[in-house]
């Protein structure tokens, strides 16, 4: 497949694009510094502002599938910064006519008694949970070919082990209450996803 990738440098970014080239894809790997972009093979690096509607498009539609692995960190203002980021990942999408797969956020999701991940964060973190909640529910009411994967509470470089479990709008932990997942499973389970839709229009999560 063609991929269309936004954020390719990030730490899941370049952990999507290295399982996505493993896998045989070819990428179109964009960031605001494509320099900072693993020069892989079947790999093109673009640069690309994550709030530029009509580049995104132009990129997305020559690809099969759009992901989206930004977060809004660059400003301080991760609200306002989501803001932006939601209203041209949603019109480029549109304007493609490609299915979008989105990294989301642990913050999004509840615990199984119902209570939101967010009302249990720290302060720090709650901007940019709310920035990712409203990309979601913005994507929920949205008519497009949709899935946003939110990971576990703790996601960072580890191993790829293919053990690991999914699940769906809960947050989920094991039996010591631990939330977490590598990059590097996060990856292979989203590229899974890229290959075999098994969650249009849907959110899932991951954890060990």
């Amino acid at each position: 497949m063609k991929i269309f990738l936004m954020g390719a440098s990030g730490m899941i970014g370049a952990r999507i694009l290295a399982e996505a080239v493993a896998r045989g894809h070819e990428v179109i790997a964009a960031a605001r510094n494509p320099e900072k972009i693993a020069a892989l093979p079947g790999v093109t690096r673009v640069a690309v502002d994550a709030n530029d509607t009509a580049a995104l498009a132009a990129q997305a539609a020559q690809a099969d599938v759009y992901v989206s692995a930004v977060s809004p960190r660059s400003t301080g203002d991760a609200v306002t910064e989501a803001a932006g980021y939601r209203e041209a990942l949603l019109a480029a999408a549109r304007t493609a006519g490609k299915r979008v797969i989105v990294v989301g956020g642990a913050g999004t999701l509840t615990f199984a008694d119902g209570t939101p991940v967010m009302a249990k964060l720290p302060d720090f973190i709650v901007p940019e949970a709310t920035g990712m909640k409203a990309l979601k529910d913005a994507l929920v009411q949205s008519d497009l070919d949709w899935t946003f994967f939110a990971p576990a509470a703790t996601i960072a470089p580890g191993s790829r082990s293919g053990q690991f479990r999914l699940g769906g709008e809960v947050l989920l932990a094991d039996a010591g209450g631990d939330s977490r997942i590598s990059a590097e499973d996060y990856a292979m389970a989203l590229l899974d996803e890229v290959e075999t839709p098994a969650h249009r229009r849907a959110v899932f999560t991951i954890a060990y």
